[in-house]
């Protein structure tokens, strides 16, 4: 009986190492292996034919069409108010936390360079400095290759032979980006079977920044970066230090040839078509590329010729009143636009919207109080109901699209008082001031679905914790992408304390 006991306790403490291992490199990076490699044409005859039939299959076929990507966080601006995601970038790869934002084109991540940039963020996440002489497969970009054209709008000035690709990034918030493009691997998530997937890999082009000087407020800033994949800081200052708002970079998903999603797209590994659903109440939600399925969503015509994707409003609806959206600043007649951009929190609104919708919400409301906190959010001391005592705001736009912001959307608890999520667009130009900009407080627990191959928009209410159905384009076979709350360092950390105790607990009663 000794004997068995030592064997099943030395087992168990085997297992036990291999537990404790892969939980404890949870968050370490990838080593490398040794494969016995094969040719797939051995012992046959290596006709040329055979061999160009492979490689035309191999480059015409996507790798990977449908791309399920993790994603953390809420955007209630009560808390941080960001949703963030979890990529590998580099090889051997290291992951980074990045915010997803469709209203930006690049993705970027702070780099070794850096010396005052954070080892701990959001919610107490490991943070990691990209290093570009660490990664095998990490290249510098020429200032006379198309993406380095893409991303400063043509012909690079005084471009020389092997000469760096040099950008320069200047923000309405007076914040900078100056640095240069470098090309690397990035890893994701394709999706496999239902609720299944697969590690892929993606070249894309990103930014190294040498120079960052930053005044983000990441709660109330439209990110408007027109920069490659991933930018490398080496002085950052603002908001951005905040150890509570502070992750490893961005992940760009906006319309431009330099986004993550057109670079997959024009290698052949996804179609420009991609969706999510964040979840208001819960954090995290659904982040997918591909052709969704279900559920079945009605879309408006993208603008032409806008940098974000941006649609006609052709109504605002308080309650049962529609709001008069025929003027603008200047005192002419045009249609509203409005962006939809989940890297911004808040919903801002023209003056002369933003005045009216805000009588109209507080009429009669005066006895609560009014006053404005932190010189910003208009709030009322109000401790009922708020779905019963305020109106609902409904947008609509062309196609008969229509998105509603209920009370318990726009309004939210903040030092004890109520306080909407309504903002006066006062940022950048007298152009940019006359447009809305609907961010996570709105979009939150609604499916939104992105389609550039078609260049359509839409969206429809649903529960963000749950999943959708997309089609695998190379099958036809249908597929369940579901939601996914990523965990923060503390949660990571009482899930393995409670691991390593349970395992402790089995070999204690084994051993006896």
């Amino acid at each position: 009986m000794a004997v068995i006991a030592v064997s099943s306790f030395v087992s168990l403490l085997f297992l036990a190492s291999i537990s404790v291992s892969l939980v404890a490199s949870e968050h370490r990076h990838h080593h490398g292996a040794v494969f016995s490699v094969k040719s797939k044409f051995g012992g046959k005859e290596r006709r040329l034919s055979a061999l160009k039939a492979h490689d035309t299959n191999r480059h015409l076929q996507p790798l990977a069409t449908s791309i399920d990507i993790h994603i953390g966080g809420t955007g209630r601006p009560d808390s941080v108010g960001l949703y963030y995601a979890k990529i590998g970038i580099g090889t051997p790869s290291k992951d980074y936390y990045v915010q997803v934002d469709t209203g930006s084109d690049i993705t970027w991540v702070n780099c070794i360079q850096c010396q005052e940039c954070l080892k701990k963020g959001y919610h107490g996440l490991d943070l990691t400095l990209y290093n570009p002489n660490a990664s095998f497969t990490g290249k510098t970009v020429k200032c006379d290759e198309e993406i380095c054209k893409d991303i400063n709008g043509g012909i690079v000035t005084g471009c020389k032979a092997n000469a760096s690709c040099w950008y320069s990034e200047s923000y309405g918030d007076k914040s900078s980006s100056t640095g240069y493009l470098v090309k690397d691997v990035v890893q994701y998530n394709s999706v496999s079977g239902d609720l299944e997937t697969k590690l892929e890999n993606g070249s894309v082009t990103f930014g190294l920044s040498t120079k960052f000087l930053c005044n983000l407020i990441v709660t109330n800033q439209v990110w408007s970066y027109t920069i490659s994949l991933t930018r490398c800081g080496t002085i950052e200052s603002g908001n951005l230090e905040s150890s509570d708002e502070a992750l490893d970079g961005i992940i760009g998903f906006g319309k431009s040839n330099a986004s993550f999603i057109s670079q997959l797209a024009s290698s052949g590994k996804v179609k420009k078509m991609f969706a999510h659903c964040l979840d208001g109440d819960n954090g995290g939600g659904i982040f997918a590329v591909g052709h969704v399925v279900q559920p079945q969503v009605k879309s408006a015509h993208l603008i032409h010729d806008e940098p974000h994707y941006t649609v006609n409003v052709t109504g605002i609806e308080v309650g049962a009143e529609f709001l008069n959206l025929s003027t603008d600043s200047f005192g002419g007649v045009e249609k509203r636009r409005a962006v939809i951009d989940s890297g911004t929190t808040l919903a801002y609104l023209p003056e002369v919207i933003y005045k009216p919708l805000l009588n109209k919400i507080v009429a009669r409301k005066s006895n609560m109080g009014l006053r404005i906190l932190h010189d910003q959010y208009t709030c009322i001391t109000f401790s009922g109901s708020v779905d019963e005592e305020f109106p609902s705001v409904t947008f609509h736009f062309e196609n008969s699209l229509s998105l509603k912001a209920y009370p318990h959307d726009y309004l939210f608890l903040l030092d004890g008082l109520m306080c909407l999520g309504w903002q006066n667009n006062d940022m950048g130009s007298p152009s940019t001031r006359d447009t809305i900009v609907l961010g996570d407080l709105i979009l939150s627990n609604k499916l939104v679905l992105y389609d550039l191959e078609k260049q359509t928009i839409g969206w429809t209410p649903y529960n963000c914790s749950t999943s959708i159905a997309l089609k695998d384009e190379i099958t036809g076979l249908v597929h369940l992408v579901g939601s996914h709350v990523l965990s923060s360092a503390c949660i990571l950390i009482i899930h393995r304390a409670i691991t390593f105790l349970l395992l402790v607990s089995l070999l204690i009663i084994h051993a006896k």
